[in-house]
Order: C-alpha cells, then structure tokens, then sequence
C-alpha cells in the first residue's frame, strides 16, 4: 500500500466534511414495451449518435442477473427503447465515439469452465457507424469487467482496464494505449500498466467512463467500493485526472453516495449502498450531469459541481 492511497472511509470523511457539491437529482422513469416490468439501472450518460440522442441500459429481473442492454431515447412521458436498435444480452452498458464509429459494449455472463453451477464474465465491444446496425469485434479476458475506450488527442486509443486476481487483487485499475480499434485484444489489454496506488487491498474500483479534456488529459469517471464486518457492499461514484505522457494521476476524490439520490428500493439487503457511476455529461456552466445506477435497481440523475474544470491537483 502507497502512503497516499486513500480508504473508502478517508474519502467518505473527506466528502462528507466538504459538504455534497450536488445542486439535485432525480429518478429517471423508463417506459418499457406492455406489462414489461424489470428494472433499468446501471445506464450510461444521454449521448448524440447522427442527430439522435440515446442512452443505453441494464434491463433486468429484480430477482435475475441475466440482463438485456436497451437503447432508450427520451420524450416527455419518459425513456422509451428505441426503434430498430439491436438489444443486446449484457450487463453495464458504456459507449464511446471512436474514429467516427460508435463503440458501444458491457458485460456477458456465461457458465464458468471450472465450476459449471457458477457464472463468469468477460466484456465484450460492439463498433458500428450506424447504431442500428452494430457489429461484435472484440472480447476481453474472462474475469474483467470495466474496461473502457477513449479517443485520444492524437487519434490513438487509451484503454482502461481492471484486473482481478493475482495482478488486480479485488480490482485495480490500469491503462494502455492502442493504434486503432482492430488491437484491441487480450494482448494489448494484458500490457496495461496498473496502478498500485489507488485502493488499499480489502477495496476496489474501476474506470466507468473517460472524457478526453482540452490540455489532453483525460478525465476519469470511475468508483470505489468496499465490504463492511456484514458483507454488505458500499459503492461510490469517484473521479480523477489521468496523464498520457506521464502515467501520472490525481487523488481520487468521491462525486456522490447513495443518501445524495431518492429513497428507493435495492436488488438485495447488501446492494443498499451501490451507486454506480454510469456517465458525465458536463454542461457549460461548470456543472454535470451524473448518470448512475442506484441500488441495482433504478437508474438517477444528479447534477453535480463538472469535476474535471480547473482542475490542477497534484498529479502522482
């Protein structure tokens, strides 16, 4: 552990004592075709795809983990799917505009190989430059979810990772960066360096979304999350600043907590305190938008403080 890697508690005290930057939230509301009535959670930001605009979502069961990511587009009554749009069997959806294609992507679950009672996962990537006509091109390692693309400022592909296990732990992020869409493989994910100095052992997070900012640093959506004496999970929505070049970071600092949104109801018992955070639309006026999942079960928007302006905290 580095000394300045900070706990979940650190940063919990830490925002609490600042006082929430938020200005306010809402629950959004999804109409789903007749009698259809899972739950949509875990959605990525709104996003503009050839003069539409559309946001991609978990639909799933209260009571099922097997999950369909929908396209929605907004209207007045709600979010409604969107015609013609494939539907695709993951969980977490997240999208990214690359090289003028859509890369849009999330989890699939399938039976583990050593244990066939079990499940296991890996992230999968779809790439198209019409939404509707999306194409599977590339899979990541079995056990890695949050995996993440950005265009760089030079046209190249930064990568975020975040292994498990031996390397990862509980989970820890990493970077590389690739030429184009076609390297991205399980070998150019496994060159990413990953970085000791984010989460004490007993935690974990990962990147959620990347935003590419004007002086070429990215911007990081990410989470922290942790385990209480009663198993229960504790997830919150985090953001730091990333240098190409340098490999450098800022400090972690949180962005919202589950008590920021509207009561409402959770997957399970432990999933009570789980947001997660899904994508930042930030706006002009030095604020942003925060998609999250909350609980496993709904989907917020909080507007809170545009967390990548001005900032030039000391990078490590």
């Amino acid at each position: 552990m580095h000394n300045n890697t900070r706990t979940c508690k650190e940063l919990l005290k830490e925002y609490q004592e600042k006082g929430s930057s938020g200005y306010s939230s809402k629950k959004l509301h999804f109409l789903l075709d007749g009698g259809d009535n899972r739950d949509v959670y875990n959605i990525t930001a709104p996003f503009e795809w050839k003069g539409e605009r559309f946001l991609a979502g978990r639909v799933e069961a209260r009571d099922s983990e097997h999950a369909e990511v929908v396209f929605f587009r907004e209207t007045k009554d709600g979010y409604i799917p969107a015609e013609g749009c494939p539907v695709l069997k993951l969980q977490d959806p997240f999208v990214a505009k690359i090289g003028g294609e859509l890369v849009a992507g999330g989890v699939e679950i399938f039976p583990d190989p050593d244990k066939p009672e079990a499940l296991c996962w890996r992230t999968v990537f779809y790439r198209g430059r019409d939404i509707r006509k999306l194409d599977l091109f590339a899979k990541g390692p079995d056990r890695m979810k949050d995996l993440r693309l950005a265009e760089l400022a030079d046209g190249r592909i930064l990568v975020a990772v975040r292994p498990q296990g031996e390397i990862g732990g509980r989970g820890k992020i990493g970077f590389t960066v690739i030429e184009n869409l076609d390297g991205l493989n399980e070998e150019a994910i496994g060159r990413a360096q990953i970085r000791q100095d984010q989460f004490i052992e007993e935690e974990w997070g990962g990147c959620n979304e990347m935003h590419l900012l004007p002086d070429g640093r990215i911007g990081v959506l990410s989470h922290i999350a942790c385990f209480d004496e009663a198993g229960d999970r504790h997830y919150y929505s985090s953001s730091f600043i990333y240098q190409p070049e340098e490999g450098t970071v800022t400090p972690m600092k949180l962005l919202a907590v589950r008590a920021d949104f509207e009561p409402g109801p959770a997957k399970r018992p432990d999933l009570k305190d789980v947001i997660f955070s899904g994508g930042l639309v930030r706006r002009n006026d030095g604020t942003a938008e925060l998609y999250c999942g909350v609980s496993d079960a709904e989907a917020h928007m909080r507007v809170i403080k545009d967390p990548f302006q001005n900032n030039d905290e000391n990078a490590r």
